[in-house]
């Protein structure tokens, strides 16, 4: 899970709030501001960094400055964000949970699409976190992701399915070594456009932070930027003009599968952020066109699904595996595909 605490925001607002305040040490030697940056903000990219001294959010003594400004000793570095700064205290929300299995030392939640994981901004209230603390009260915090309780990992916003949360300090340590061992089973399906020519392969390209949108993941095929992100993928069907995929994840890079799968030609469903909430595969046809459009309207979101997820057990060292079904918006556009494909080589049934 890629923490983004200390990330810029991805908007731009008018009015910008000071947030933190660096003063540089009077024996400090003469360094590049997002050099000197890099140092004190562990969990943000340098390519964010440079994106936000560009944008403006960063000034020293006052004044906006260039990447390559050299910082001097006594300076003071300024970072701005456009909305208030915040404490880290969650507001308990009664928020329903859909609770796979829970123990006196994890909890399996089945996170429906349209919930935002943990707050930031644009999004304090209303999500996982919010409802976590309104139902379990003390859980773990992990060391640098203050003001996320019990969250060892993610899914996006628009991304349905399953997640394990550490009730305790122990389940929390032992949850985090497995995925940064990446030994951590996690399977998505996942309705693509197109079908891939193999029924199965292997992507291992890095992805990050796009250096021109900062909102979008991308895949960097030379290594020069990002980081290692490696997707397993398996046709499962083929709906001539859509696939149904399975994905397994041996690293978690933000949006690695809607990168790594944009990358190869085939574009998640409905994944406005990738372009896949356009046209991509099929006729010209009016009567296509309609349908595609019925199709979008049945799964406003990217077609993504956190299907399973399997672990060993932080105290009992037994492997365990959970499963879940795929959500009715799901369900129903791949029940539309289906119907097309048989419609079409079956006009007459």
């Amino acid at each position: 899970m890629e923490n983004e605490q200390n990330g810029f925001s991805d908007d731009s607002s008018d009015e910008l709030y000071e947030h933190q305040v660096i003063t540089a040490d009077p024996k400090q030697t003469l360094l590049r501001v997002d050099k000197f940056l890099m140092d004190r903000l562990p969990n943000v990219t340098r390519s964010k960094i440079q994106a936000g001294i560009k944008d403006g959010f960063v000034k020293v003594n006052g004044d906006t400055v260039k990447p390559n400004y050299k910082v001097h000793p006594g300076d003071e570095v300024s970072i701005f964000l456009p909305e208030p700064p915040r404490d880290e205290e969650v507001v308990p929300e009664d928020i329903p949970l859909n609770i796979i299995h829970e123990d006196e030392h994890i909890l399996v939640v089945n996170k429906p699409a349209g919930m935002v994981v943990h707050p930031a901004y644009q999004n304090w209230t209303g999500t996982l976190v919010n409802a976590l603390a309104y139902h379990f009260q003390n859980l773990p915090e992990m060391q640098g992701n203050e003001g996320r309780p019990g969250l060892v990992h993610r899914i996006d916003k628009d991304t349905s399915g399953l997640l394990v949360i550490a009730k305790t300090e122990k389940a929390m340590n032992g949850l985090a070594k497995q995925f940064f061992d990446h030994s951590i089973e996690r399977t998505y399906y996942a309705l693509v456009w197109g079908v891939p020519e193999e029924p199965n392969g292997t992507i291992h390209i890095n992805v990050g932070r796009s250096l021109k949108d900062r909102r979008v993941t991308t895949a960097f095929p030379d290594g020069d930027f990002g980081k290692n992100a490696i997707t397993h993928w398996e046709l499962m069907e083929d709906l001539r003009y859509v696939s149904l995929m399975k994905c397994n994840l041996e690293t978690g890079r933000t949006h690695q599968i809607r990168a790594h799968m944009k990358w190869i030609g085939h574009t998640l469903f409905n994944d406005a952020t990738y372009g896949g909430d356009q046209i991509i595969k099929g006729t010209v046809f009016t009567k296509y066109k309609q349908f595609v459009q019925n199709c979008f309207k049945a799964i406003s979101r990217q077609a993504l699904h956190a299907k399973t997820l399997g672990f060993v057990h932080p105290a009992t060292k037994e492997f365990m595996q959970f499963d879940s079904e795929l959500p009715e918006d799901f369900q129903t556009v791949l029940e539309k595909w289906r119907g097309y494909v048989n419609f079409t080589d079956n006009p007459e049934d």
